[in-house]
């Protein structure tokens, strides 16, 4: 493939969305849903139509141009980045801050490094909950702003990530508050949310893809996705399910290694050995929670996983912005060569494939 000569600090930057936008457009859906002193229903209600006309129903678009630039046809970019904040973590935010509306939290709480974050603390707002988020004390993003301007509190975590899980958990059950975290009590929630993007393929191309590219960090976009597929085909609304392909950083996610060395169940990686950079750090995990129901996604489904360098993610945003004009973080398009890759070992079918790209960078 030739190199394509793009300055990359701009494509190093964080996701962003259109929250003020979004918060314009629904005022008035919003002073109903956060009016603690409206009765539920109405508050509910205001809610779900903040969630129908603002969250989910992403673009799929045909990538013509990088067709062109890799020799197989009918890829589809399945653009996450059309939700408020900038990615697919918004899908289980709004998800579960409804839920909590519903069950009659006053208070959500979530362990993040940005994205995730921000996603809670908009849809916590949006619906008059109170929002706190804990982050690792070592982590810098930008996003903690965005946060705050939407009224979370933030609390830093001595640690990391996985140790901001913990906290963030433990914070829930002392204070009574929603658990927004994944792979708890609500991981069901989770899954139905993201098994939407699966619906929206549907909807689109009739039945489903030969195979579905994702970026993989805790694996739950992911396990989502394939359920939903799942669903579909057990209700005869598709042919097949689509192999399900996973992409992360190299040899930074539970998950891939676990597919690659043909290990049945998920183990932890050796946390001194993950180094995050500005490009892998919405990837990298030691330890991925639902990287089992991943791991078996990939296998039901006849699918592989992939790791894929910083350099490659570079090359592929590159790429996804001169041909297609979508700027994305790098991280996002690990899909891309998680599908490549396989296609280079042996060609693949004249089919429909799609690649799920969850960051938008303006």
């Amino acid at each position: 493939m030739k190199k394509i000569s793009v300055n990359p600090p701009d494509l190093l930057s964080e996701a962003e969305g259109q929250i003020q936008q979004v918060v314009e457009i629904i005022k008035s859906q919003h002073q109903i849903a956060s009016n603690l002193d409206s009765p539920l229903e109405e508050r509910l209600e205001g809610y779900e139509d903040i969630i129908d006309s603002e969250v989910g129903d992403t673009d799929l678009v045909r990538a013509r141009n990088i067709e062109r630039e890799v020799g197989i046809r009918q890829i589809y970019l399945k653009f996450e980045g059309g939700n408020p904040t900038g990615t697919q973590k918004d899908r289980i935010a709004f998800s579960q801050s409804m839920d909590a509306l519903r069950r009659g939290f006053d208070g959500i709480t979530v362990a993040t490094c940005g994205n995730y974050g921000v996603a809670i603390s908009l849809a916590a707002s949006l619906a008059g909950l109170n929002c706190v988020v804990h982050i690792p004390e070592g982590y810098k993003t930008k996003r903690i702003e965005e946060m705050e301007k939407l009224g979370a509190k933030i609390l830093r975590v001595p640690g990391d990530y996985e140790k901001a899980v913990e906290v963030s958990r433990e914070f829930a059950e002392k204070h009574e508050i929603y658990d927004a975290n994944p792979g708890g009590a609500n991981t069901a929630i989770q899954l139905r949310a993201y098994g939407q993007i699966a619906h929206e393929i549907y909807d689109e191309l009739r039945d489903a893809p030969w195979a579905v590219a994702v970026p993989v960090s805790n694996g739950t976009t992911l396990a989502g996705i394939y359920k939903g597929f799942l669903s579909l085909y057990r209700r005869g609304k598709t042919s097949r399910i689509p192999r399900i392909i996973a992409g992360s950083s190299y040899k930074k996610n539970p998950i891939v290694y676990a597919f690659l060395k043909g290990i049945k169940e998920c183990h932890n990686l050796k946390p001194e050995n993950i180094k995050e950079t500005k490009i892998n750090e919405p990837l990298i995990n030691w330890h991925s929670i639902d990287g089992d129901l991943a791991l078996e996604a990939i296998r039901a489904s006849k699918g592989w996983a992939v790791d894929v360098s910083d350099k490659n993610m570079l090359h592929f945003a590159r790429m996804v912005r001169k041909q297609q004009g979508l700027t994305v973080l790098p991280a996002s398009t690990v899909g891309l060569p998680a599908l490549l890759t396989k296609n280079g070992e042996e060609n693949l079918p004249q089919d429909r494939f799609v690649v799920v790209i969850t960051g938008r960078n303006s």
